[in-house]
């Protein structure tokens, strides 16, 4: 018997499954349908979900277009819904519960173990494997029963419900917005959880962000509330630089419009900036934001680079400096505790990341991942 054959369901075979819809990609490079789905009922440790509000993410847009994922899939990972019934070994989570989802891990590791998820050993398998860890399974067949991958992050939350993990739902407050608090499972996340956990900015600091999109302008309002001295934006949209302004940045750079982007930077700070976050990927910015950094600095990388890039920098510069680079993964937060954190900061005025959202349909994700590629949106969130 194949694989194809062990996780057919047979309509009606699964007495509690969960009839919904889901963008289903069937090809790399392909456009969503939407399709109709069932969802088994969930296992030991597992939730289903009815997803309120989704965002779409340039990993999504990544996955999508060309990153090794098993087909059909259903992408999607900043979900946040509405919790509709538990598995049996679930004990932190009820019925009824609003909860944001993140990514998954294992919760084994060493890494897991020290409370550092984001880095679990596991990572790869549990957040793009698309399928349970476990055995291999997915929770998620097609009208026919044919199975659909839907363990994308722990998740698949391109869909009306889902199947998730205890480990990586987090539960929020009743009276938050839930349909938009989807993104505060990756993208804000990442960038607030750069500046706060991983650069760990702090009061008078000096902090320059390359590019102004939903992570970058996620690290702005982090900064501010880090109360760091000199917030520097270095993004070529002239509205971004304008948002980054109102959400505290004290300086805006436009690339396009200087002739050295290293000097403007050290001329809008002290000389330098203590801490810099690129979130653009492309190694000359990297390059140059290496050169702002002051001695003892640090470099935090957040950006998808290209496959075949080279970090683009001397070692005795290093050296002489005595600065530092790190690759950051999810703002190396523990969603479980920073995600509310995030709610809080968010539910007080301190992290206004609502301003950022453009709102779609679920059949206008095609749409929605265009107007990501183009920078038409820069943080869409599907409404369920």
């Amino acid at each position: 018997m194949s694989i194809a054959d062990a996780l057919r369901v047979s309509p009606g075979a699964e007495t509690n499954a969960v009839a919904g819809r889901a963008a289903v990609l069937s090809s790399s490079g392909g456009s969503f349908s939407i399709e109709e789905i069932t969802l088994q009922k969930p296992r030991g440790d597992e939730i289903l979900v009815k997803v309120a509000g989704v965002g779409v993410c340039h990993t999504d847009v990544v996955c999508r277009d060309g990153f090794p994922m098993p087909m059909p899939v259903v992408l999607g990972h900043e979900g946040a819904g509405v919790v509709e019934a538990v598995g049996a070994g679930v004990t932190r989570i009820k019925p009824g519960d609003h909860v944001i989802l993140s990514f998954d891990s294992c919760g084994a590791c060493p890494n897991c173990a020290r409370s550092a998820p984001s880095y679990c050993y596991n990572f790869m398998p549990a957040n793009f494997g698309a399928v349970r860890m476990a055995d291999g399974s997915t929770p998620m067949n097609a009208a026919d029963g044919h199975p659909i991958n839907a363990r994308f992050f722990g998740q698949s939350s391109f869909a009306t419900h889902l199947i998730a993990r205890e480990r990586n739902a987090v539960p929020v407050p009743a009276d938050a917005p839930l349909e938009i608090l989807g993104p505060l499972g990756c993208g804000i996340q990442t960038g607030a959880g750069s500046i706060l956990n991983s650069l760990k900015v702090g009061r008078g600091d000096a902090v320059a962000i390359f590019g102004a999109g939903a992570v970058g302008l996620s690290g702005v309002m982090a900064a501010r509330i880090a109360e760091a001295a000199h917030i520097v934006v270095i993004e070529p949209n002239p509205s971004r630089r304008d948002m980054a302004l109102e959400f505290g940045a004290t300086a805006v750079i436009d690339p396009k419009a200087v002739e050295d982007v290293v000097a403007a930077v050290k001329a809008a700070g002290p000389g330098g900036v203590s801490h810099a976050l690129d979130t653009t990927g492309i190694p000359a910015v990297i390059g140059g934001a290496f050169q702002c950094l002051l001695p003892n600095g640090m470099l935090g990388l957040v950006g998808m680079p290209p496959p075949d890039a080279a970090f683009p920098a001397n070692i005795m510069d290093m050296l002489v400096r005595g600065v530092g680079v790190k690759a950051f993964v999810e703002g190396d937060s523990d969603p479980e505790i920073f995600i509310p954190q995030l709610v809080k900061y968010h539910l007080e005025g301190k992290l206004p990341f609502d301003r950022l959202i453009r709102r779609y349909s679920l059949d206008q994700i095609n749409e929605a991942f265009e107007d990501t590629i183009s920078g038409r949106a820069i943080k869409p969130v599907l409404i369920l």
